[in-house]
């Protein structure tokens, strides 16, 4: 049940199996009675006396990162609002697990959608809208007030543009001309992050606390983040992916700071100079409520945040064999190398 090479920007869900770690040991969470939906909800502690954020979590919603432009300004949708657009999903997915007809044509070559590779069996990307602190929100973006991403700065475009016509240029050279998710080396789209966040299917994440670290265990391409407590950063010459991640604990919750991303690595052009800081603090025995900044002068033209409900869930991950069975990358650079051989023999 794994298919690894999707439509990159539609993106992804599927199960896993969490690994054990060495390093790392569950902490035994000591039960609080309270109440999450009167606000006076207390998390349960761990071992070392931290708020406990372990178990298995998912962020998937049908609200999108960025608010849709029939919304306008329009930050919050009223109940009635919440239950038509659920139902309106609910309908649509419906009619998606309809039977595909066998007699339908073969794709034409350039005009391949997702549907022709996946069904609507993989997908996991939510029956709901994100409520957040009790807002029923139009977009996970809160600042800017727009619900938008801020623009890209003069110096970013000119970037951008480079390096997309350096890719252009011989996109199928070799496997590190590949993006990294088609060479399971990364999640799909943010997934892993940081920013975490929902894509199509793969959306379930397991939290294991010790004291000193937090472990993220990511459902898509079993991404693993290692978060210090306390800690020094790494040395500059060290650029792991998913950048280096040094947590802290304001209380009760544990606020993220994630820098030196790996420099094969960047989010939306974003990559060398990104600053991502995340919240994480559990509001209710099935809710953590996660918040992330992501600032680079170099890329936008101002900061911007999301926030998004993680909800708990009983599932399990099993194991991503993204690269077991799958000849998608091989395939694509033989075919490269055929087209290559046909233009040499070409009069």
């Amino acid at each position: 049940m794994n298919k690894c090479l999707v439509a990159v920007d539609r993106l992804t869900k599927h199960l896993r199996l969490a690994p054990a770690t060495g390093v790392l040991i569950l902490a035994a969470s000591l039960p609080v009675t309270s109440s999450a939906q009167t606000g006076n909800y207390t998390a349960p502690r761990t071992v070392d006396g931290k708020a406990d954020l372990q178990g298995m979590w998912t962020n998937n919603t049908i609200t999108p990162l960025e608010r849709p432009t029939q919304f306008a300004d329009k930050a919050f949708l009223s109940e009635q609002e919440q239950r038509e657009m659920e139902r309106e999903v609910a309908r649509r997915s419906a009619l998606a697990d309809l039977p595909s007809d066998p007699n339908r044509p073969p794709p034409t070559k350039g005009q391949i959608d997702l549907e022709d590779s996946y069904n609507n069996f993989w997908f996991d990307d939510g029956t709901t809208v994100a409520i957040y602190n009790g807002e029923r929100r139009t977009s996970l973006i809160v600042d800017p007030a727009n619900g938008r991403i801020p623009a890209f700065t003069e110096a970013a475009q000119q970037r951008l543009a480079a390096a997309a016509q350096t890719r252009s240029q011989e996109p199928f050279k070799g496997p590190e001309s590949r993006p990294l998710a088609e060479r399971c080396l990364l999640s799909f789209g943010s997934s892993s992050g940081p920013p975490m966040l929902p894509i199509l299917y793969n959306n379930h994440y397991q939290i294991v606390q010790s004291p000193g670290y937090v472990m993220i265990l990511v459902e898509m391409v079993h991404d693993a983040r290692i978060i210090r407590i306390d800690s020094a950063p790494l040395p500059a010459t060290h650029e792991p992916w998913m950048g280096d991640s040094i947590g802290r604990w304001e209380g009760d919750t544990l606020v993220v700071e994630t820098r030196n991303f790996n420099s094969g690595q960047s989010y939306r052009g974003a990559g060398e100079s990104l600053v991502v800081t995340e919240r994480f603090t559990r509001v209710a025995s099935d809710t953590i409520n996660y918040s992330v900044t992501l600032n680079d002068p170099t890329t936008f033209v101002s900061p911007w945040t999301a926030e998004i409900p993680m909800k708990s869930t009983d599932d399990r991950l099993y194991e991503y064999a993204c690269h077991e069975g799958n000849y998608a990358l091989p395939g694509v650079l033989a075919g490269a190398r055929v087209e290559e051989r046909d233009k040499g023999a070409a009069p």
